[in-house]
């Protein structure tokens, strides 16, 4: 193996390590693909993170410098097909080998770079971001599931966006209290972290279930060796939602919705289970 085919698998492992370290209900997902599948998809989260860490969890001062360094640093990564960053090498690198698009990476940029300066949204400016910080990062990964199929990827893009729609807002949701007490972030439009009712939870998840609703028949569309990974996310994110939709307005101001990681591994023995018996 070359001194750069090690560097690159040593990039691919940094990105799976990151996935893992932060999100157990996505490594679990990426379980189910078959092996092709999961380093590139590894390979984006690890962008993602990074991204969103810079703006959320860094705290640090030039938070807006460091961010449009990151965002300088992709590109030039893309543009030289290599980088020093370990996580950037493996994201341009599928990039590269899947076509991702740039301006679904420019759009990812703009919505972090709103989280430093936004602390309330209209209804415009929440789709935009919900554009950017979700849905684009659905259609990157739909490009590596149809690996370059135009016309499958045509059928599946409104699916794989509202896919990505559905878990970012039942993310705000569920980190509505986090969200305002450490940021000062209120995303949804019109709603007042003193004054939200249950009248508007109700009209929020409405919204959230028709995503779910439009999304639902793309999954079944998906090809066979990564269709019950997607799945398991969506059923993990619908049995989120069912705990949230059972709560008061106030509760979710009071606590963090989770669904604990016993029930995690349940849920992906039992989708492995009905997958093996093709029931879904």
């Amino acid at each position: 193996m070359s001194d750069l085919n090690t560097y690159h698998h040593y990039s691919q492992a940094a990105s799976k390590m990151l996935t893992r370290r932060y999100s157990t209900s996505f490594s679990l997902g990426i379980r189910l693909f078959a092996p092709e599948f999961r380093e590139p998809i590894t390979s984006i989260y690890g962008f993602v993170r990074i991204a969103d860490e810079i703006v959320d969890s860094f705290g640090h001062p030039e938070a807006e410098r460091l961010l449009e360094k990151f965002r300088g640093d992709t590109f030039e990564a893309i543009d030289l097909g290599i980088s020093t960053n370990p996580v950037l090498q493996a994201f341009q690198a599928v990039v590269r080998k899947y076509g991702l698009e740039r301006s679904w990476i420019d759009a990812f940029f703009d919505s972090m770079a709103m989280d430093l300066g936004k602390a309330h949204y209209n209804r415009g400016e929440f789709d935009r971001y919900v554009y950017g910080s979700a849905e684009v990062v659905g259609l990157m990964c739909l490009a590596v599931f149809l690996r370059g199929d135009k016309v499958e990827f045509a059928r599946l893009e409104h699916p794989a966006k509202k896919l990505g729609s559905a878990f970012q807002k039942i993310n705000f949701l569920r980190d509505m209290k986090s969200d305002y007490e450490e940021r000062g972030r209120v995303y949804f439009p019109g709603v007042h972290i003193d004054h939200f009712s249950d009248r508007q939870k109700l009209e929020i998840e409405l919204e959230i279930a028709q995503d779910l609703h439009d999304s639902l028949e793309g999954i079944r569309m998906l090809p066979i060796r990564v269709r019950t990974g997607v799945f398991l996310a969506y059923a993990y994110f619908s049995a989120l939602m069912q705990n949230i939709r059972r709560a008061r307005a106030s509760e979710i101001l009071l606590r963090r919705f989770r669904i604990p990681n016993g029930t995690k591994y349940f849920m992906l023995f039992k989708y492995w289970f009905l997958f093996r018996l093709r029931l879904i």
